[in-house]
């Protein structure tokens, strides 16, 4: 049967103001970084879609390396807006990123403009799209100058290619310099993408300040920690969970003082009358500078789960205290070396 969204899907999602743009992202946005690339089960990937877009989700990120295999995420996606989507294009958000390594040889990584404008049109082509509505550099280049690495955010945006871009992972100082050579051009550079959870407070260190003083949206991603910041992993290790396919997610970030935060957390959640990873959202959106929580899921059920997030969204001073008690850095920041990173000149 034909999908048909559902005729309530914008009663109760909240959009958010994109920095000072007119754009809008809901809440709680969907990423396909895991769970939805080649190796996985299309048809659940699709019901997940579907799910998420029934219940207000009308931004969907990729990145040109998602998978596995590399590209594979944005091959199904375009699958899946040919099937399903097609019809809702202009109701939808679609980003895409380039940044890290893609295809062989010199010219498949980092920020070079070679790079970065290949990527596009490859994304494109994978997704069936004349356009995305966010194109981002997913991470600062140190080879690159970063003057050619904006430069070709500029040129994607003129060409058409991208409706407005973003970048990921850089250091408050770093977005500083891209939003003024930005700006200078006149390129539509209104959001940062940076992991952000209670495992991983980075952000609180001066970014988030850079990105209210700049007037750029903010959509955290990693708001779980990769899972973490669930009930999964308090009894050990399930099998088929992220944890044991040996790729992100690390065997040193379960390590026992995280086990003991994250039972204390869910504790605190519990007394919410929420779930951990519903808390571990509200938490990362309480903040008035994000924008959107981007989440991810293997199934429809923890869909659901996270977007019933949005049903309590305030936090007590008390229960804030509390807390950051346990809300400590786990070492989970795979991306910290990233937003080191200082372009050539």
């Amino acid at each position: 049967m034909p999908y048909l969204a559902a005729a309530s899907r914008y009663d109760s999602m909240p959009y958010r103001r994109v920095g000072r743009s007119g754009l809008k992202l809901p809440a709680i946005s969907l990423g396909l970084w895991q769970n939805f690339g080649g190796a996985d089960v299309f048809e659940t990937g699709r019901a997940v879609l579907r799910r998420a877009f029934d219940r207000g989700v009308t931004h969907f990120d990729l990145a040109n390396n998602y998978g596995p295999p590399y590209g594979s995420a944005e091959e199904n996606f375009g699958r899946w807006m040919a099937q399903d989507f097609r019809p809702y294009r202009d109701e939808l958000i679609i980003s895409s990123k380039a940044g890290y390594d893609m295809w062989p040889g010199p010219y498949g990584n980092f920020g070079s403009r070679k790079y970065l404008v290949a990527s596009c049109d490859q994304s494109l082509k994978r997704m069936g799209l004349d356009y995305v509505d966010i194109f981002y550099h997913h991470r600062p280049d140190p080879e690159t100058p970063l003057e050619e690495a904006m430069g070709a955010l500029d040129h994607i945006v003129r060409s058409g290619r991208a409706l407005y871009v973003g970048i990921s992972s850089y250091s408050p100082e770093l977005t500083h310099r891209a939003h003024a050579i930005l700006a200078a051009q006149g390129t539509p550079f209104i959001i940062h993408q940076p992991s952000y959870s209670m495992l991983n407070r980075w952000v609180e260190e001066g970014l988030l300040d850079t990105l209210a003083g700049l007037g750029l949206g903010c959509i955290a991603f990693s708001p779980l920690a990769q899972g973490l910041l669930t009930r999964k992993y308090l009894d050990g290790v399930p099998a088929g969970t992220r944890a044991t396919r040996g790729g992100s997610l690390k065997s040193s970030m379960l390590s026992e003082e995280n086990i003991q935060r994250i039972r204390e957390l869910a504790a605190i959640a519990e007394a919410r009358g929420q779930s951990l990873a519903q808390m571990a959202i509200a938490w990362v959106l309480r903040r008035p500078e994000i924008t959107s929580a981007l989440v991810g899921a293997r199934r429809v059920e923890q869909l659901d789960d996270s977007l019933d997030a949005l049903a309590n969204l305030d936090f007590s001073a008390d229960e804030l205290a509390a807390i950051d008690r346990y809300a400590l850095e786990g070492d989970v920041d795979l991306w910290r070396a990233q937003s080191r990173v200082q372009p050539s000149e």
